[in-house]
C-alpha cells in the first residue's frame, strides 16, 4: 500500500512518519532534482505501508521544484491513501491545500498534528464534523510524542480496504457554470482545462472560492479560539528577532555549533583514523603476511573504509545541531534574520549557514544546504562551499607560509580572504549566465518554538548519516582504491617516481609549469590531495623520501591496548573541547621537520604560493566531490570539478607571475 503525507511546511509530516515509520526512515533526493526525499515503512494488520513524506508545499500549483514534484508524484504514482496532515493551531492557512487535494477526489485521511499545541493555545476542533463534512476519516495527532499513530494507522487501512474518497467540492454557482462547459475525470482536471480556457478571470474567482472553502470550514468546526495565544514565541521573538540582539545571538549561536561540532567530533575523528590505520591495518598484514594482497587490504581496502568513517562524527555533529535547530523553530528565523545582507549578495538568508560550515568542513556544510527551499538557491551554495577554506587546507597553509614568508599569519587570512572572494564571484557569475532573473522572494513562515524530541532527532540524524554512508562513501571508496593502485603498481615498485602516480604526475608537469612547478614531486602529491588535504603534507614525505624511523613490530595484543588507552583519551579530549571557551579545531600541530628542508630546496616563495592558492581553489578533497554529486547531481559536480581546476590553475598562475615580479 502507497501513501503519501501531504502538507504545508513545519505541519509536522517528518515527524509523524518518524514515529509510524521507526527505523525504516530513509532520506535521498527526488529523481532528477534536488529536494529532499523521506519515507519508510510500516506493518499494520498484515499490511506493508510504503510511506512517501513529499516536500513541504502550500499549494499544487508547480511554482517551485518542490510543488512540481509533490504535483507530480500525485498524478503520476496515484497514491492509494494521501494523508493530508494539518497544523492544528494553523489549521485555517493549511486548509487552502486541503481544497486542491480534495478536488483531486484521491482517498484521503486527514491528521490533525500538532494537537497538544493547539490545547494549550485553547483551540478545540470538532473532528467529527470535519469529518462528516468532507466525507473523510479525521485523526487527531503529536508528531512530537506519536499520540494517534495508531489510530491514524487504522484510518489509513480502513480508508483503502473501503475505498473513501471525499465528498465532491461544490463551489458557487459561477464557478460550477465554468466547469460544467469542460471535460475531466475529476473537478481538479476540469479546473486545469478551465484555467488554460479562461484564464485569469477564472483564476481570481478559483482563488476566491478555496479562500472562502478555507475560511467557512475553518469556522464551522474550530469550537474555541483563545486569543493571544503565541504569547511565549511572541516574547522570544523580541528578542531573537531584534536587529541588533537577535544578530549577536544569532552569531553566539553559530559559534557554539561550530565549536561542539567540531571540538568534540575531532577527537573521535582522529581515533577512527587511528583505529583503522594502526590497528586494523597492520593487524591484517600481521595475519596474512607481506604481500601485494594484504597491502591492498590493509591500506586500499581499510584505508579507504578509514578515511569514510572520519568523517561520521563531524556530519553526525553538524545534522543532529541543524535538527535540533530546525524542530524548535529556530532555522526560520536565521533566514528571517540574515536575508537582508544576503539579499544583496543575491542569496537568501538561509545561504549563511552553510557557508559558515564550510570554514569546518566543506562535506557537512555541503550536506546543510537542504535547509534551502529552492533549487537555484541549493546550486548557488553548493558552488560556493568548496571555496571557503576548511582545517585541512588550513593545515598546509601553515606549513608553506612559516617556511617561505616573514609574515604567514597575514599570507594565510589573505587566503581566505581570497576564497571568500571566489565563492561569491562563482555565484555572480551563475546568477548572470545561468539563473538570470532577479531574485524571487519568499514567504518566510515562522513557526512557533517547540521543544524538539530527542528520538526524532537521533533518527533523522541516523537517517542522513546511512544515506552519506550509502551514497558518497561508495564513491569515496571506490576512488580511493584507484588512488592506492596508482601509487603502488605497477607490482613491487618502491619508488614513487616508477608507479603510475609517479608517471602521471611527470605527464602533469607542462600543465603546472606556467605556475612554476616544474617538479614532477610537486606534481605527484597533488594526486592524493585530491582524496583529502590534510594528507598533502605526508604525500610529499613519502615522494621525497624523507620518512624517518624503523616501524615498530606489531604485536596484537599491545596494539588493542593502544587502542583502549586511545578511546579514553579521546572521550576525555571531546568531553575537555567542549569546556574550553576557544574553539580547538583549528590549532595546527608542529610536524614534518625534515620536510621543510627538502621543500626549502626545491621550492621558492613565488612557487610555494602558487601552490597554496592551487590547493585552495581546486574542489576541496574527494568527499566534497561525493556529497556534491549526491547533492547536486553527477553532471553538477563535474562540471564543478572541472571549472573549480581551472580557476585554480588560472589564480594560480597570476599569484605566481605577480609574487615573481614582487621578490624580483
Amino acid at each position: 500500500m502507497n501513501v503519501a503525507l501531504v502538507g504545508n511546511p513545519n505541519v509536522g509530516k517528518t515527524s509523524l512518519l518518524n514515529h509510524i515509520a521507526g527505523t525504516t526512515l530513509r532520506v535521498g533526493n527526488w529523481a532528477g532534482t534536488t529536494v529532499e526525499k523521506k519515507e519508510g515503512k510500516a506493518f499494520y494488520k498484515g499490511y506493508e505501508i510504503y510511506l512517501v513524506d513529499l516536500p513541504g508545499i502550500y499549494s499544487l500549483e508547480p511554482f517551485s521544484e518542490a510543488e512540481q514534484v509533490a504535483r507530480d508524484y500525485l498524478l503520476s504514482q496515484k497514491p492509494d491513501v494521501v494523508v493530508n496532515v494539518l497544523e492544528t493551531p494553523n489549521m485555517e492557512r493549511d486548509l487552502l491545500l486541503t481544497a486542491e487535494l480534495l478536488e483531486m477526489e484521491l482517498p484521503t485521511v486527514i491528521a490533525l498534528n500538532m494537537v497538544d499545541e493547539a490545547r494549550r493555545l485553547g483551540i478545540e476542533v470538532d473532528k467529527e464534523k470535519l469529518s462528516e463534512l468532507l466525507g473523510i476519516k479525521v485523526v487527531q495527532t503529536n508528531g512530537r510524542t506519536g499520540e494517534g499513530k495508531r489510530e491514524l494507522l487504522e484510518a489509513i487501512v480502513q480508508n483503502y480496504e473501503q475505498k473513501i474518497k471525499p465528498f465532491s467540492l461544490r463551489y458557487s454557482q459561477t464557478l460550477e457554470e465554468y466547469l460544467s462547459k469542460v471535460e475531466g475525470n475529476t473537478k481538479f482536471e476540469k479546473i486545469k482545462k478551465a484555467q488554460e480556457l479562461y484564464g485569469e478571470d477564472f483564476d481570481k474567482l478559483l482563488k476566491d472560492e478555496r479562500f472562502a472553502f478555507a475560511h467557512g470550514l475553518f469556522y464551522k468546526v474550530v469550537k474555541k479560539v483563545n486569543q493571544g495565544a503565541f504569547e511565549l514565541t511572541d516574547s522570544l521573538d523580541k528578542l531573537l528577532l531584534h536587529p541588533i540582539f537577535g544578530l549577536f545571538f544569532f552569531l553566539f549561536l553559530m559559534f557554539l555549533m561550530f565549536k561542539i561540532a567540531f571540538d568534540f567530533s575531532a577527537p573521535w575523528m582522529e581515533w577512527l583514523d587511528g583505529f583503522m590505520n594502526n590497528f586494523i591495518s597492520p593487524l591484517i598484514v600481521y595475519i596474512l603476511g607481506e604481500s601485494l594482497l594484504s597491502r591492498f587490504l590493509s591500506e586500499a581496502v581499510v584505508g579507504g573504509v578509514g578515511f569514510v568513517l572520519t568523517f561520521l562524527p563531524l556530519i553526525a555533529s553538524i545534522l543532529f545541531i541543524l535538527s535540533l535547530l530546525e524542530f524548535s523553530g529556530y532555522l526560520p528565523r536565521v533566514a528571517f534574520l540574515m536575508d537582508g545582507l544576503m539579499h544583496r549578495l543575491g542569496l537568501h538568508g538561509t545561504s549563511f549557514i552553510p557557508l559558515l560550515l564550510g570554514f569546518g568542513c566543506n562535506v557537512p556544510a555541503i550536506m546543510a544546504s537542504r535547509v534551502m527551499e529552492t533549487k537555484r538557491d541549493k546550486l548557488l551554495v553548493l558552488a560556493m562551499v568548496p571555496f571557503m577554506s576548511c582545517p585541512a587546507r588550513l593545515v598546509v597553509f601553515s606549513f608553506f607560509a612559516v617556511l617561505f614568508f616573514p609574515n604567514p599569519a597575514l599570507v594565510i587570512f589573505l587566503l581566505y580572504l581570497f576564497g571568500v572572494l571566489v565563492a561569491f564571484l562563482t555565484s555572480f557569475f551563475l546568477q548572470k549566465l545561468v539563473y538570470r532573473g532577479s531574485l524571487h522572494h519568499m514567504i518566510l513562515e515562522l513557526p512557533p518554538y517547540r521543544l524538539p524530541a530527542l528520538k526524532l532527532v537521533l533518527r533523522i540524524t541516523w537517517a542522513h548519516v546511512k544515506h552519506f554512508i550509502y551514497r558518497a562513501g561508495t564513491l569515496i571508496f571506490a576512488v580511493s582504491v584507484i588512488l592506492w593502485a596508482m601509487l603502488n603498481l605497477p607490482p613491487g615498485v618502491s619508488n614513487p617516481k616508477d608507479s603510475f602516480a609517479g608517471y602521471v604526475g611527470r605527464a602533469l608537469v607542462p600543465i603546472f609549469k606556467p605556475m612554476g612547478l616544474e617538479d614532477w614531486q610537486i606534481t605527484t602529491s597533488l594526486i592524493p590531495a585530491f582524496l583529502a588535504r590534510e594528507i598533502v603534507l605526508s604525500s610529499m614525505a613519502v615522494i621525497y623520501s624523507v620518512e624517518e624511523g624503523k616501524k615498530e613490530e606489531f604485536e596484537p595484543r599491545k596494539a588493542l591496548q593502544e587502542q583502549g588507552v586511545a578511546f579514553v583519551n579521546a572521550l576525555k579530549e571531546s568531553v575537555l573541547n567542549l569546556l574550553s571557551p576557544m574553539p580547538k579545531a583549528l590549532e595546527v600541530k608542529e610536524e614534518h621537520s625534515q620536510l621543510k628542508s627538502a621543500i626549502k630546496n626545491s621550492m621558492n616563495p613565488a612557487q610555494a604560493l602558487a601552490f597554496m592558492v592551487f590547493i585552495l581553489l581546486y574542489t576541496s578533497c574527494l568527499g566534497t566531490v561525493a556529497v556534491l554529486q549526491k547533492e547536486g547531481g553527477t553532471k553538477f559536480a563535474l562540471l564543478f570539478l572541472a571549472y573549480s581546476l581551472a580557476v585554480a590553475w588560472v589564480s594560480g598562475v597570476i599569484a605566481y607571475r605577480l609574487m615573481s615580479l614582487l621578490v624580483g
